[in-house]
């Protein structure tokens, strides 16, 4: 890049828990527990270490994927799953076949500040966002929490640059 050309402008899109949407879909187990039904073939029901997440695209052309900005406050894991799914839970269940490959996953081990990742799938995954960002306001994301953390230890947002 020449000395003389602006930088990209950076946006950072945060994943925001979307605790309606999480709230639908646990209601949705409990009344399958409670009734003694099954799941639908192919449904995905969420467990209880998993969360509904979403980002609103602030903009939607013109974005390259830079990098996934997660922290966890304390030592875990954290895998963030796409979904294809454009929601309407109270019409349409989630189905695994709708749930995006890869997974980007992030830990961050007991003596360490330091967050790690699985980063040929997490960039993979990250560029994917650009382009399904062309044709959506919204992204919805499965995040499963384990070895011990939870929602509120984790802070997280997809920067792109804008072209």
């Amino acid at each position: 890049m020449a000395e003389d050309e602006p930088k990209p402008t950076q946006l950072d899109m945060p994943l925001v828990l979307d605790e309606d949407l999480t709230k639908q879909m646990r209601l949705r187990v409990e009344s399958l527990k409670r009734r003694g039904r099954k799941r639908q073939d192919g449904e995905k029901l969420l467990q209880p270490a998993e969360s509904v997440y979403r980002i609103d695209f602030i903009q939607q052309q013109r974005l390259q994927f830079e990098r996934w900005d997660v922290v966890l406050d304390k030592p875990g894991k954290v895998t963030i799953t796409g979904t294809s799914q454009i929601w309407t839970p109270d019409l349409t269940n989630l189905m695994t076949r709708q749930l995006l490959d890869p997974a980007a996953i992030f830990w961050r081990k007991e003596d360490s500040e330091a967050m790690d990742w699985n980063e040929a799938d997490a960039l993979e995954f990250g560029e994917r966002l650009s382009e399904l960002a062309k044709i959506r306001k919204v992204m919805y994301f499965l995040i499963t929490f384990s070895e011990g953390v939870e929602p509120a230890n984790l802070k997280a947002s997809v920067v792109f640059s804008q072209l």
